[in-house]
């Protein structure tokens, strides 16, 4: 199993959000954690806040622990101060659940 958060954000400057990107990746990759889905979004149709949103994207751990671990972690804190305040104007925790793998994901009717 896993540990999945889904995020909804809202960039306000792109360059200095992939700044942030470079930053913290490989401090994601040190703990085990990685993007799974990554989606710039034009419109949005129906949501639970009102703050903007303009990126979707999922982000997995081994555990809750491990991500809570890395949103703690100095390093991480660090790269977040400097690139992630000045470059993401909102940001909505749209869900956050463990994850089983299915080997028939993809395969759901809708």
């Amino acid at each position: 199993m896993t540990f999945e958060r889904i995020m909804g954000i809202y960039v306000s400057d792109a360059e200095e959000y992939q700044k942030y990107r470079e930053g913290m990746m490989p401090i994601l990759h040190s703990f085990g954690g990685s993007f799974g889905y990554d989606f710039k979004i034009a419109e949005v149709l129906l949501s639970k806040t009102e703050d903007q949103i303009n990126r979707v994207f999922t982000i997995e751990f081994p555990s809750k622990d491990v991500m809570d671990e890395f949103f703690s972690d100095p390093k991480y804190l660090q790269v977040q101060k400097k690139h992630f305040i000045n470059s993401v104007s909102s940001k909505t925790i749209i869900s956050m659940h463990e994850k089983t793998h299915d080997k028939t994901r993809g395969n759901y009717p809708c």
